[in-house]
């Protein structure tokens, strides 16, 4: 119930942040697509992954510190509040860097 209520939540976020962007599945998890891939969420039992690319984790290292994360995945805890703020950003810039940079997924 918490798992399905964080990801609402997040998918929620993420539609407002970039709503031009075609919500579906892609490789079994929710995903955002504009032009190519934006970014994917996957739930777990403990946990939703945010997925907005490596490049786009790197870009932000620092405000990522208070939280776990591999090369593409951010680890948003289900017994914390999620980041809306940093999610949004991190959202805005992913968009961004397709539209202008037609930054790849990989």
């Amino acid at each position: 119930m918490e798992t399905q209520r964080t990801l609402n939540a997040l998918l929620t976020c993420l539609s407002e942040v970039v709503p031009e962007a075609e919500k579906g599945l892609k490789w079994g998890v929710p995903a955002f697509t504009y032009r190519r891939v934006l970014f994917t969420v996957g739930a777990f039992k403990n946990h939703i992954n945010f997925y907005p690319t490596p490049a786009t984790i790197n870009t932000f290292n620092k405000e990522l510190k208070p939280f776990s994360t591999t090369k593409s995945a951010i680890q948003l805890q289900l017994n914390q509040p999620l980041p809306f703020k940093l999610i949004r950003e991190i959202a805005r810039h992913r968009f961004k860097d397709v539209v202008e940079n037609d930054a790849k997924w990989m």
